[in-house]
């Protein structure tokens, strides 16, 4: 998934750079009208105007995404605690009374005495 995740950003990539070098040409952009009835006007390559453009755009989605990617990962995280604590809780009593549960320190480790057949 990750390779075609890659040729997709090379290839996005390269479009986007074809467009600005062949639209390298100088346009007017108005920006925000004045009291005078003029507007704040900058000379700028077109290139250069859609791809600011193109970041304003993509930039809501992606605080979407990112925002729904820290709830689910703060879901997920209180799903396992409540596992973990329900499990821990239920624990003990799946043994039966009177019987002590034994857990070796280290898997290699060995009986002190011999087992017997």
């Amino acid at each position: 998934m990750q390779v075609i995740r890659t040729i997709a950003s090379i290839f996005v990539t390269a479009i986007l750079v074809a467009f600005i070098a062949m639209n390298w040409n100088r346009a007017p952009v108005n920006f925000w009208p004045l009291d005078n009835g003029n507007y704040i006007h900058f000379d700028w390559p077109v290139g250069l105007v859609a791809l600011l453009f193109f970041v304003l755009g993509m930039l809501p989605v992606w605080l979407y995404l990112r925002a729904v990617r820290w709830r689910l990962n703060r879901r997920i995280a209180s799903l396992e605690n409540s596992l973990r604590a329900t499990s821990a809780a239920a624990m003990p009593s799946a043994l039966p009374s009177g019987v002590a549960e034994t857990v070796p320190s280290s898997p290699l480790e060995t009986p002190s005495e011999p087992l017997q057949s």
